[in-house]
């Protein structure tokens, strides 16, 4: 007869279910995992050293993250969004970091302002040390710094899960734009929000996710034998 679970063990599985989601979800946004991975339970087992039981516990919560497909029979993989999806991520993306810029413009302070700058230099840094998961995370991590300065934990947590999405989405379709154009941009809404410029500081943002969303190979691809034989 199996023994009770104490409150102690409890949360110690709970710590690790976290672990594991942590990891994958790291991995993904960092372009290590790409869409399709299959996440086979007993290799994250191995890896993480826990039982099964933990690794389904956070595959089913990356599952309902959207970030893992569960297929019965054959298992657990990375997600692999839709061209509508992916659109409809973005669109979202747009209308929320809008207003939340518009509403840090009027309040945001010089020591804010201050971190950003010092988000900036690493972001840069990153870039010019080509890091690639480096560079990657903190250009998400940009958007989610401006949320929490906004004040709203939940906003940056929303954020937080689309710009996983959004890093997905970016592995699918092959996107163009370059980590030195996202940063420049973040550059000129920094440079926005400093001088309480609302106008500029939407225009500047709609543009910047305008421009990722643009190089995102969106559009439906024509299955023609003839053509695919004889490019």
């Amino acid at each position: 007869m199996p023994k009770p679970s104490t409150p102690k063990a409890e949360a110690a599985e709970s710590s690790s279910t976290a672990r594991i989601a942590a990891s994958i979800t790291a991995a993904i946004v960092e372009r290590r995992l790409m869409p399709g991975t299959k996440l086979a339970e007993q290799k994250l087992a191995d890896i993480f050293a826990v039982s099964r039981t933990l690794v389904r516990q956070a595959l089913n919560q990356l599952s309902r993250d959207r970030l893992v497909t569960l297929t019965p029979a054959r298992g657990a993989y990375v997600a692999e969004p839709s061209v509508e999806e992916a659109r409809q991520v973005f669109e979202l993306r747009k209308m929320l970091e809008s207003a939340m810029l518009v509403g840090l413009c009027e309040r945001i302070t010089p020591a804010q302002i201050k971190q950003l700058r010092a988000h900036l230099k690493q972001e840069a840094e990153a870039i010019a040390r080509t890091d690639v998961p480096g560079r990657t995370r903190l250009l998400a991590d940009f958007h989610v710094l401006l949320a929490r300065q906004f004040g709203n934990e939940v906003l940056a947590q929303m954020l937080s899960d689309l710009l996983t999405r959004s890093s997905l989405i970016a592995l699918m379709y092959q996107s163009s734009h370059s980590a030195s154009e996202s940063a420049a941009e973040h550059v000129a809404i920094v440079d926005a929000l400093e001088s309480g410029n609302k106008k500029a500081v939407q225009k500047l943002l709609n543009t910047h996710l305008g421009n990722v969303e643009a190089n995102l190979r969106l559009n439906p691809r024509v299955q023609d034998l003839k053509a695919a034989l004889h490019p």
